[in-house]
């Protein structure tokens, strides 16, 4: 599932999270860590150099050039982590639903009676709670 964004970035949000991309991007070129350690070093000052920025026009046509450069600059296969969207385990493991422990034999219900009384009291307090909330079902409204 994609990430949405809750609410507006700030603009030192938007710096911090081109600094960001602008790091894994280096690390995607240089896979010597030295040579990347150097390369985050200048990218850095370059960060600093314009940190105490007060006029907001210049620090928002830095930040637009700044995403121009990283566009332009971009790894043509950037580095994926693998359980991140786009790696090569994302989604693999699968977490079955909850309704499937419904579906157990008594049998292997037995082994764990501490946790299946709780589930089964959860359960009941659930529907407690959605038939206060949205009124109990009607069966007739079963049939279209």
């Amino acid at each position: 599932m994609a990430s949405v964004p809750l609410g507006i970035k700030t603009h030192a949000q938007k710096v911090c999270s081109l600094y960001k991309r602008g790091l894994r991007n280096l690390e995607a070129f240089y896979d010597r860590r030295h040579v990347y350690r150097y390369q985050a070093v200048l990218l850095r000052a370059r960060f600093d150099k314009h940190a105490k920025e007060q006029d907001m026009r210049v620090a928002v046509d830095l930040l637009k050039k700044g995403q121009e450069e990283l566009f332009m600059t971009q790894h043509p296969v950037p580095r994926v982590f693998p359980m991140s969207p786009g790696g090569v385990a994302h989604e693999r493991v699968v977490t079955p639903p909850d309704w499937v422990l419904d579906y157990w034999h008594p049998l292997e219900k037995a082994r764990y009676p501490e946790y299946f009384k709780k589930r089964e009291q959860r359960k009941k307090e659930f529907i407690a709670m959605w038939e206060k909330e949205y009124g109990k079902h009607d069966p007739k409204e079963d049939h279209h």
